[in-house]
């Protein structure tokens, strides 16, 4: 394993996890955080399914936090109408009103409409930086991997290898940035109908229910805490390597492709909410 890093893997074969050499399973290394009853394991283990009924949602997380590194899961999403659902994969810290956090939310919607996924991120207790993409796939036909890369340069949101945010370190302005507290990694499934779906104009439709969502291939490498202490300031972790101080040149057009054409809202151009730019949205990649 590279420096003490914690690696966890669902494979597409077994859901199996291996963790430092040993293997391991779901519930070993990972906790049902409401409605295990809603919490399935198909196809024999090769897969979870997580379920949304209007009697409840559900949840899972891991049992440990990490500090720094890259965590990334395959998600198929709610097919067909899932108008007010909402299934998120992120990290947090757990700390309450100074917590961190980075947040992918899957955005339910009509029939026929685009998947919109929005992203945010909670830093030394400051949050409302909502960024929202419109999917340039159907991500409910097959899966798809979601990343979350953290090192102490930049945050990056990726889809199947496809920057669509980055979130860069710049304390030097006195810009927050989450780099002290460790977080857990979480996924959920739940219904928001107040807010997710074109504003709250779009109503969950019951009689569609049971919704759901499928997961597969999670993967966590990261240093854990409780851990080694010195694992998080280690220049020698592989996520902080120069490959991963910022994007290449393919990585950056990718990402200028995705803004210019799939993103439809934008916490940065939002005047009506911040008259002044915020400064973190000149910072660019």
């Amino acid at each position: 394993m590279r420096n003490a890093i914690v690696s966890l893997s669902l494979h597409v074969l077994a859901l199996s996890f291996s963790v430092q050499g040993r293997p391991a399973t779901f519930l070993q290394d990972f906790r049902i955080t409401w409605s295990d009853y809603h919490i399935r394991q198909i196809d024999g283990g090769r897969a979870i399914q997580l379920v949304l009924d209007q009697s409840s949602g559900c949840g899972f997380a891991s049992k440990n936090q990490y500090l720094f590194g890259r965590v990334s899961m395959k998600i198929k999403l709610i097919p067909g109408d899932s108008a007010g659902t909402v299934t998120a994969f992120y990290m947090n810290s757990d700390t309450d009103t100074i917590r961190d956090e980075l947040d992918f939310e899957f955005l339910g919607n009509r029939t026929g409409q685009p998947y919109t996924v929005q992203t945010n991120i909670y830093a030394h207790g400051k949050g409302d930086r909502e960024q929202r993409v419109n999917l340039w796939f159907d991500p409910a036909a097959e899966f798809h991997t979601y990343t979350i890369l953290w090192n102490h340069r930049h945050v990056v949101f990726s889809v199947d290898d496809v920057p669509i945010r980055v979130y860069k370190n710049n304390e030097a302005k006195g810009i927050p940035y989450p780099k002290f507290q460790p977080m857990g990694v979480y996924s959920t499934l739940w219904e928001a109908d107040d807010w997710a779906t074109r504003g709250g104009l779009e109503k969950i439709d019951w009689s569609k229910a049971p919704f759901y969502a499928y997961y597969k291939d999670f993967d966590i490498e990261g240093c854990p805490r409780p851990g080694p202490e010195t694992c998080a300031s280690n220049p020698n972790n592989w996520w902080e390597g120069v490959a991963y101080q910022q994007l290449n040149p393919v990585e950056a057009r990718r990402y200028r492709w995705v803004r210019m054409n799939h993103m439809i809202y934008d916490y940065c151009t939002d005047k009506s909410r911040y008259p002044v730019t915020p400064p973190e949205c000149l910072a660019g990649i």
